[in-house]
């Protein structure tokens, strides 16, 4: 009998905090307005979080692997895009005098940073994007390239909320960049324009050659000198992170004008049940749904407070702006434009964006205006 194959492994190798280069104004924060209905909140919903992955292959005209000023770099610009972003430094908290019910929370702005791990993987960037690549393995794996640590119910405002991790891939210098971040803190949205806000700002600290002698010298043979490095963290086998919650598979629609979340919500679950689960699916659609409704002061502006709501997926259907035969219309994730991200020469060959729902079996909706009217995105359990 054929021996089994050896497991594959990600190695830790570095785990760090991106403080903001400048510090947050006194007192700020933003509110989490949670319905009746849908208090107290369960430690799942805290859970709920946005998962970007980006898969790079090492240019042909760059040095691989990355010089001693790319690692240093790296952590300094993006914290000073967490300072251009205060939130997503910021942590969660019950706040006013009903903090026993769970009806209120608040985002607070404060200094403690964004988590940034350095990690390396037993396997070729061609395992996770190459032709043939199994999708169900693909999305287990991903959970090792973008690290959570579940937030503490009883204790969320000691937790993180934002997660990043540089991943170096076996072979010719091929990397992804794995971001996990709480949906109660940024939408999908906001956390893409946050990205290519971070990557604006490395591509001008870079031009300007201003890497900042900050003290991470000791992790810089991570890029550098990628044979070099004997102590590690943690080491945890691919095949060990399992799907939560059996799995789930979200959509993404555009709507325009301003209709009801409620009967937004419930038309754009029809739709993306009737196109992923084909005949019979009606039957499969959760019957309660979670509606993260988030705010805006205007085009580009951060969030200014969110809303969670329930509702139910049944009822007549909905007519809707925006869409043919009163339809939403259906949006790709690249309308996010993280395909421009880089933090190189080289933009991602793959980028994969999901919603973790926490391994709750209700729908989740996350309605968030654009400027020139909604997105909004559908998770469903398979």
């Amino acid at each position: 009998m054929a021996s089994a194959a050896p497991a594959r492994h990600v190695h830790i190798e570095a785990l760090q905090t991106a403080l903001p280069t400048r510090a947050v104004e006194p007192g700020r924060a933003r509110p989490v307005s949670v319905a009746a209905a849908a208090a107290p909140l369960p430690a799942a919903a805290l859970q709920r979080r946005a998962r970007v992955v980006l898969y790079y292959r090492a240019a042909a005209d760059a040095p691989a692997p990355w010089s001693q000023e790319e690692a240093l770099l790296v952590k300094e610009s993006l914290s000073e895009a967490v300072a251009d972003h205060p939130e997503m430094a910021g942590r969660l908290r019950r706040s006013g005098s009903g903090s026993g019910s769970g009806s209120s929370w608040e985002v607070k702005l404060n200094d403690t940073g964004v988590r940034l791990v350095l990690a390396t993987v037993e396997a070729a960037v061609d395992d996770f994007v190459g032709a043939g690549v199994n999708e169900e393995d693909r999305e287990r794996w991903e959970a090792a390239l973008a690290p959570w640590t579940h937030v503490d119910a009883d204790d969320p405002d000691m937790c993180a909320l934002c997660f990043v991790q540089l991943t170096r891939f076996q072979g010719d210098g091929g990397y992804a960049v794995g971001v996990s971040c709480s949906l109660m803190l940024c939408d999908p949205l906001s956390l893409a324009r946050f990205l290519l806000s971070w990557a604006r700002t490395h591509a001008a600290l870079k031009a300007q050659n201003k890497a900042a002698a900050i003290p991470m010298m000791q992790y810089a043979g991570y890029f550098s000198r990628p044979n070099t490095m004997t102590r590690r963290i943690k080491s945890i086998p691919l095949d060990a992170f399992a799907v939560v919650g059996g799995g789930t598979e979200t959509v993404l629609f555009r709507a325009s004008g301003a209709p009801d979340h409620r009967a937004l919500a419930r038309a754009c679950v029809d739709e993306a049940s009737d196109r992923l689960g084909g005949a019979g699916a009606a039957d499969k659609v959760p019957r309660r749904l979670s509606l993260l409704v988030v705010a805006r002061d205007g085009v580009g502006d951060n969030p200014r407070g969110m809303s969670v709501e329930t509702c139910t997926a049944d009822g007549q259907p909905v007519a809707v702006p925006g869409g043919s035969g009163n339809k939403p219309e259906v949006a790709q994730w690249q309308d996010l434009g993280l395909e421009e991200f880089a933090l190189r020469e080289s933009k991602p060959v793959h980028v994969s964006c999901s919603i973790v729902t926490g391994g709750e079996d209700e729908g989740l909706v996350v309605v968030m205006p654009d400027g020139k009217g909604f997105l909004v995105t559908v998770t469903i359990p398979k």
